[in-house]
């Protein structure tokens, strides 16, 4: 089968969903038997996230392969369960960058470099790459909203493809919003009808428009969207709000949304497998009204923007699945606790989860909470930077090191049982040295952490600089902070677990990449499990 492609594009308003509209879709595509890959386009000049504040973008993805990314790819992994890869987030920065490097070598052979065609250009091989591959529909959202200077060149480049391939082997998806007037207590069409056009006016025209509303869509106004904006009235799709993110694919299975793109595609409108995707949310809506709920702090730098911890929030939920219990999840700001007031903050709490980031910036409180979860056994979880945070805390405090830091925080402090190896491993694109992507672990055998896993040589994803400092393991292994998992020749440190806790664990990497709501990632699973099991005090 000859590769096809869909594109979905957004108006009116940002925020209404493209990204899980794409996922969803993708869900529904590959259980009808296809092989899917969503792509992301983000208009910014940005080379990618990675340098971007979370309170700019949200979380920054990271990939196998150790593209940094829009956390829309989160969205796309976790509905379709298919592992991305770079060239599933393409930016403006990202392709403007190839343009020029390739304009100073000269491969241009000296015409005038311009957007049409040499940039829309830059963009169709992107879309055009997965043609190589046996996939069978690439989709594509593109971010922003219609009408965005900055996404000029990627709808042009989506428009050429519609030119270039045949009619069957493309689709475009417009998403927009009906606001609710409650004046006249009606859903109004005209914002659509105003970006429909706008859309149009770029030379594209939508096959299908998935219509963002608070309220069920009466068919005259399906009549009237149609009308107006030149699609068929079943190809107008209702997106309308529920209570649980996982429940939407089934919602636009019910309104046709896969049914309209097997229209345009000429795809065999193969009999939905969608009965273990239906047992799931089933399972989570009994979960919801359930009265037994598990308190769950996530104490991190960026919790202005929850966002920014969108994997973890959703790892945590699917631990909870996995273990028919209802999450509750409290933001908890670092610079926010202290001494005096860390028993009343973590109060009724059940489990506490030290997220990634980078700086100095709340480093004191998140040492004092890692402290308080070791001395009252509740259940600890730390990724990455929480990993170090424990370390830290079990140096200084258990250990009585003197000016125990990391060298990211003090690169002069006496005991950096957090550092920089003297022989780093990788040296990114930014030139700074980072481990970015899938890293394999092995496993000790008897650890809790071989247990949870089931397995001895594990993959995560990592994204940091700094490593454990192995002067100190003897140390701290002796004082019952156990090294469970190394890179498999010994050299790096990837977990810890603490000795006679119920539940205090440190790695490495970044699980919440990996979590799938019908699989939970094992940490999460196991975390909520014994988060369930601990009583407040």
């Amino acid at each position: 089968m000859e590769t096809k492609f869909i594109f979905i594009t957004g108006g009116v308003v940002s925020g209404l969903g493209k990204g899980i509209t794409a996922a969803s879709l993708g869900r529904l595509l590959k259980n009808r038997g296809y092989k899917v890959v969503n792509q992301k386009m983000d208009p910014y000049i940005n080379v990618d996230p990675g340098t971007m504040s979370p309170y700019e973008h949200g979380e920054v993805f990271v990939t196998d392969d150790g593209a940094e990314t829009d956390l829309d790819l989160g969205h796309y992994e976790r509905f379709t369960d298919v592992n991305l890869t770079a060239n599933s987030s393409i930016t403006s920065g990202k392709i403007y960058k190839e343009v020029i490097e390739k304009e100073r070598k000269g491969d241009y052979l000296g015409k005038t470099v311009q957007v049409i065609p040499h940039v829309t250009d830059a963009i169709k091989e992107k879309i055009y790459s997965f043609e190589k591959s046996n996939v069978d529909i690439v989709i594509t959202e593109i971010g922003g909203t219609v009408g965005d200077i900055e996404s000029g060149p990627m709808i042009e480049a989506i428009r050429q493809v519609g030119q270039e391939k045949e009619s069957n082997r493309c689709a475009y998806i417009h998403v927009t919003l009906l606001p609710y007037i409650s004046g006249s207590n009606e859903l109004k069409s005209k914002p659509t009808q105003h970006s429909v056009k706008e859309l149009q006016s770029l030379g594209i025209k939508a096959d299908i428009l998935v219509e963002r509303a608070d309220a069920k869509i009466p068919d005259n106004l399906k009549e009237k969207i149609a009308l107006f904006c030149n699609v068929k009235k079943e190809n107008v799709i209702e997106n309308t709000t529920v209570d649980n993110l996982y429940e939407i694919p089934i919602m636009l299975e019910e309104n046709g949304l896969a049914r309209a793109i097997c229209d345009k595609l000429e795809l065999k409108n193969k009999k939905p497998k969608n009965k273990e995707w239906e047992k799931m949310v089933d399972n989570i809506k009994k979960i919801s009204q359930s009265k037994k709920t598990v308190n769950i702090a996530i104490v991190g730098k960026y919790t202005r923007l929850e966002d920014s911890y969108l994997s973890v929030a959703e790892s945590i939920r699917h631990g909870g699945f996995a273990n028919n219990v209802k999450t509750n999840i409290k933001y908890i700001d670092c610079e926010k606790i202290s001494a005096r007031n860390i028993k009343a903050i973590l109060k009724d709490i059940n489990g506490v989860i030290i997220p990634g980031g980078f700086g100095d910036r709340g480093i004191a409180g998140m040492v004092l909470t890692a402290k308080y979860c070791r001395e009252n056994k509740i259940p600890f979880l730390g990724i990455c930077l929480g990993m170090q945070i424990a370390v830290m805390e079990f140096a200084k405090n258990v250990l009585k090191l003197k000016d125990v830091s990391s060298q990211e925080f003090d690169e002069n402090c006496k005991n950096p049982v957090i550092h920089i190896m003297d022989d780093q491993i990788d040296v990114n694109e930014k030139g700074g040295t980072m481990r970015l992507g899938a890293y394999p672990c092995e496993l000790k055998n008897g650890s809790y952490a071989r247990k949870i896993y089931g397995e001895k040589l594990i993959s995560e994803r990592h994204r940091h600089r700094y490593e454990y400092n192995n002067k100190y393991k003897e140390a701290m292994e002796k004082a019952g902070l156990e090294v469970v998992g190394t890179s498999p020749d010994g050299r790096l440190v990837e977990m810890v677990e603490l000795k006679g806790h119920p539940f205090f664990i440190g790695g490495q990497f970044h699980p919440e990449f990996k979590s799938r709501p019908d699989r939970p990632a094992p940490l999460f699973r196991e975390f909520v499990k014994k988060a369930k099991e601990y009583i407040c005090k």
